[in-house]
């Protein structure tokens, strides 16, 4: 029964990090095992296989909801965008008191007071820089964009470890998101009809983004550990303010226009229902 539950919290994560302004490392923390993924990627290769016990539901919940659910979650955002964003809200704020209890008997002082303000203006300063258009960025297969690619996802993957900041987010103000995630929705329907060109072509554009995305993810990982062994009170209320900006981020993208009555009692149900699946999942 754990490995299904942990292969749902995979799942979420998944879908957290392909929504712009949502992040999976939010979810991590909110779910309760943040440290526990961060852990396990540190030692990897010191305890490999208890490592790969461990993280091997998480990472097939990933590649299940990134690549099962990724256009029902898009459909969901541009059909019913008020009460999805408020279902993943609940998520994050579900996951609050975790982090609390967590925090009790660490010292914060005015460090940690700090960390929290800056960590907090962090993520509702990306989201007001990243509210204007960005262009895609041209992608022609040659050594100098895979070198690129490679960079965006050094890039997406610290910031999806990094709780409340949005890889996808990122990506998008720097041109990469609808590239790299339309090469994840193309390469599911070429394999679907088995068009091994078409299929081989995204692959072009997502082994070396992926390359990028494991090596950023390490890097990242012992960072944090790093700052959890050393300076915990101040890094758990950074993490705390990383975490309740997170739902500002979100409203901040929602239009309010057109919004009905059944929208808003929709999305108080959707809020609801996330706060208690995060409370269920966080569940030890």
């Amino acid at each position: 029964m754990k490995t299904f539950f942990d292969i749902l919290r995979g799942v979420v994560i998944g879908l957290a990090n392909i929504i712009p302004g949502v992040s999976g490392g939010t979810m991590m923390v909110s779910m309760g095992i943040y440290d526990t993924i961060i852990g396990c990627i540190n030692s990897l290769f010191k305890d490999f296989k208890k490592c790969i016990k461990t993280l091997w539901p998480y990472a097939l919940g990933m590649v299940a909801g990134i690549l099962g659910l990724a256009k029902l979650i898009t459909y969901l955002l541009g059909t019913f965008p008020m009460p999805t964003n408020m279902a993943f809200i609940g998520l994050i704020l579900g996951g609050l008191p975790m982090i609390v209890r967590k925090m009790k008997g660490e010292k914060t002082g005015i460090a940690g007071v700090i960390a929290f303000v800056l960590a907090f203006a962090l993520v509702v300063g990306l989201k007001a820089i990243g509210g204007g258009s960005t262009a895609d960025a041209a992608i022609t297969l040659n050594f100098g964009q895979m070198i690129v690619l490679f960079l965006m996802g050094v890039i997406a993957a610290a910031t999806m470890v990094i709780p409340g900041v949005s890889g996808s987010m990122m990506l998008m103000l720097l041109g990469y998101y609808n590239p790299v995630v339309g090469s994840v929705s193309g390469l599911v329907d070429a394999l679907l009809v088995r068009d091994m060109g078409a299929a081989l072509s995204c692959c072009g554009v997502l082994i070396p983004f992926g390359i990028g995305v494991v090596v950023g993810i390490f890097a990242v990982a012992k960072l944090i550990e790093v700052l959890l062994n050393r300076f915990p009170g101040p890094t758990y209320c950074a993490i705390l303010g990383l975490v309740t900006a997170s739902p500002v981020a979100i409203l901040m993208g929602l239009s309010l226009s057109g919004i009905t009555a059944m929208a808003v009692v929709v999305s108080v149900i959707a809020f609801i229902a996330g706060t208690v699946c995060a409370y269920k999942l966080g569940g030890e």
